[in-house]
């Protein structure tokens, strides 16, 4: 009988366990620990977070006095905010016609709702958007359907703001646009005059177009024409505005391949056609990402206004806590006003997010 030979067996190295690469293990090797430099500095920040975040919390919580200020806290005193609420959302509007702003709120909010989640179509929402800022004019500043008219010397607070704002934005972008348009026209006397207009504005900062429209302008009006301070403001924001869009779409309109403008004219489409069907909606989709950061820069840039006398809602802080009644108060003041800015900045941003995620596919 042959013998059997048993093998003996030896050991080989340990298996290296694999490696996580889903769920929240594996998004933290990817992001935070995926090189010695990121390990070190994410070690760094939860070092810096670890201390500082328990003063905090018990400074805007813990410690926090919410329905009055009192001696024995020592945190923040939120009744401050509350009481000072109406003033900082609406300025000086009158108490009893509260109504009127926190209806036209309610509109921006549903329209805005409309939008994000693309429930109409993108025409009936240009119509809308566009026709929103009329509407709402009226609603705020009466005079018409036996609505009482409201000085706008009393408008401010976030309600200024968010107005100036959005009216910027609503037309800045189409005014930007004209403007990336006429600075590439093959027609001289359109490229200069265009050129001149984006290099004058933008060779300036925007306080010294507020101080020209707010303190200049009226000098050179006519006698017995007279624009309201609020309106000049206004204006000047857009061209400020529209300078730097135009730059942002003028750059848009750089990155499209010659060849795109040859097959528009193999099918026949004339020049005006071409840039409005084939080149200017590829340029758009290029600077979604520049267009939305010009447009967190715009409502930032509204809080200058202050400058000229228009109390917005970084105005009605600090004025706000200015009362001799709410003295010692500033920092929970500038803290609910960060807080306000960066949740509607940040909203905005990730709504440009989501239409770059959308132009992808």
């Amino acid at each position: 009988m042959a013998s059997v030979r048993l093998k003996t067996f030896v050991p080989g190295p340990a298996m290296a366990p694999p490696l996580v690469s889903s769920g929240v293990i594996g998004w933290m090797r990817i992001n935070l620990f995926n090189s010695s430099l990121n390990s070190v500095l994410t070690v760094v920040a939860l070092f810096f977070l670890y201390k500082a975040l328990p003063p905090m919390i018990s400074w805007a919580f813990l410690d926090a006095a919410w329905l009055a200020p009192s001696p024995e806290h020592e945190g923040a005193c939120w009744a401050f905010i509350i009481n000072k609420f109406r003033v900082l959302m609406v300025g000086l509007y009158p108490g009893e016609l509260v109504w009127r702003p926190m209806a036209v709120a309610a509109i921006v909010v549903i329209l805005s709702v409309l939008t994000v989640a693309r429930k109409l179509s993108t025409r009936l929402l240009i119509i809308l958007w566009y026709t929103l800022p009329v509407v709402l004019f009226f609603i705020i500043n009466g005079g018409i359907l036996g609505l009482p008219k409201v000085e706008q010397s009393l408008w401010g607070g976030l309600m200024l703001s968010m107005g100036l704002a959005v009216v910027g934005i609503l037309l800045s972008i189409p005014f930007g646009i004209l403007l990336a348009l006429g600075r590439r026209s093959r027609l001289a006397v359109v490229r200069t005059l265009c050129t001149g207009i984006i290099e004058c504005i933008r060779g300036v900062p925007l306080i010294t177009i507020l101080f020209m429209a707010s303190v200049m302008l009226p000098i050179f009006l006519p006698q017995g024409v007279n624009i309201n301070n609020l309106l000049r403001v206004q204006i000047g924001i857009i061209l400020f505005s529209s300078a730097y869009m135009a730059e942002v779409v003028r750059g848009g309109l750089q990155a499209i391949p010659v060849g795109q403008f040859e097959a528009a004219g193999s099918l026949g489409l004339n020049a005006f056609q071409t840039m409005v069907f084939v080149v200017l909606p590829q340029a758009l989709r290029h600077v979604v990402p520049s267009l939305i950061g010009r447009c967190v820069a715009l409502f930032k840039d509204t809080s200058l206004v202050i400058i000229v006398g228009l109390l917005d809602f970084l105005g009605m802080v600090k004025a706000s806590s200015q009362d001799p009644q709410w003295l010692g108060y500033d920092a929970e003041a500038y803290v609910f006003c960060a807080f306000v800015y960066w949740i509607i900045c940040f909203s905005m941003s990730r709504y440009g997010r989501s239409i770059e995620r959308r132009n992808q596919w």
